[in-house]
């Protein structure tokens, strides 16, 4: 079914801004529970979108990606976390960041189920759209945990590897977050990432499309 570019917003508006308040929310709960209020205090530690929202990253962003390309991304405020304030830091900080991945990846399952029960209603406008939405919502969630994943500091993908890396290795490679966002642009426009992101986004979704039976 071929949609406008009005019917496109309006389909990927929702699963978007579902998509990086959850992220950036258990990105908090978990610094909470494992010792780092800081962004509780901040009033982060919410599933308000008003106070993930990021007007470039979340509004300008997705919005122009959505129409110039098949390609949608976005970002909220990233989450202060004081990973000193951890019980166990290193430790302790794979499961921080992993938490705003995990999240994307329940959400995808969400949408998916979602989407099964539209399947089994007779096709009508209403149902139509509510299945757009949630394949529009597999598809968001998709692109945000795989490119969140990238092992490159500051991205989830970066604290984990910085986690798991031992101490010596762990502290050189965090030497090279200064630079990350450069080396992730450096990366978009030549391809790269594409190259890595798109044949995960593929999988993942056709994980969660098989598990479901989602046609």
């Amino acid at each position: 079914m071929e949609i406008d570019a009005l019917q496109k917003i309006l389909v990927y508006a929702i699963p978007l801004i579902f998509a990086i308040t959850l992220h950036e929310a258990a990105h908090a709960f978990a610094a909470r529970y494992f010792g780092d209020s800081t962004a509780y205090m901040l009033g982060r530690m919410t599933l308000n979108p008003l106070k993930h929202i990021d007007p470039i990253w979340t509004i300008l962003v997705p919005l122009v990606t959505l129409l110039v390309s098949p390609f949608v991304f976005g970002a909220a405020k990233p989450v202060p976390v004081n990973f000193g304030a951890l019980r166990r830091p290193k430790q302790h900080m794979i499961w921080v960041a992993a938490a705003g991945p995990a999240a994307n990846l329940a959400m995808m399952i969400g949408w998916a189920v979602v989407g099964k029960v539209a399947q089994m209603f007779p096709a009508s406008m209403p149902i139509v759209f509510l299945l757009l939405v949630a394949k529009a919502g597999i598809f968001v969630n998709a692109i945000l945990m795989v490119f969140n994943l990238f092992p490159l500091l500051p991205l989830d993908g970066g604290r984990i590897l910085a986690g798991l890396l031992p101490n010596k290795a762990s502290y050189t490679f965090s030497k090279s977050e200064p630079y990350g966002m450069f080396i992730l642009v450096a990366l978009i426009l030549t391809g790269v990432m594409g190259t890595f992101l798109w044949p995960l986004v593929d999988f993942s979704m056709n994980a969660v499309y098989s598990l479901l039976s989602l046609r």
